[in-house]
């Protein structure tokens, strides 16, 4: 079963590089949708003024996360970073005045990172052996308590 997980991860990777990567023009080319959408998020984080860093270190954490996932060695890393992306836009889509339909297309951009977190958490799922061998690794093992 572990071994149709990994493959069935292929299809997942693709989709969340896919859909990252297709939103990376708006973002990079400072498409006014895009401009307007971390503009409304930086004045609501009181950092009037960034939206540009703001919106260009979102896109380079979606196209890290994009070539990452894509590449199987580091699939997991990849999964894990796209996780955290979209739990943030996840996030700000629900609780700032965004809200979940800000571009009035029957909330796309929202369901389209819930599909990517989900194919994310999957992959993470696929992968946790790895992922419980990299958490041992980095945290060292937990010697009991001597009494």
């Amino acid at each position: 079963m572990a071994r149709v997980h990994r493959l069935l991860t292929w299809p997942a990777a693709f989709y969340i590089a896919g859909i990252l990567l297709w939103y990376e023009q708006y973002k990079l080319t400072g498409n006014p949708g895009s401009v307007w959408l971390f503009t409304v998020l930086s004045d609501w984080l009181f950092i009037p003024g960034y939206e540009k860093p703001f919106r260009l270190f979102v896109a380079s954490m979606e196209i890290a996360a994009s070539v990452l996932v894509v590449i199987p060695y580091t699939r997991m890393w990849g999964a894990a970073l796209a996780l955290g992306v979209m739990s943030g836009a996840i996030f700000f889509h629900v609780v700032s005045p965004l809200g979940i339909d800000p571009y009035h297309d029957g909330g796309a951009l929202f369901k389209e990172a819930c599909t990517v977190w989900l194919c994310a958490v999957f992959i993470l799922l696929s992968y946790r052996a790895d992922a419980k061998a990299v958490t041992i690794g980095l945290l060292g093992r937990r010697k009991p308590a001597r009494t």
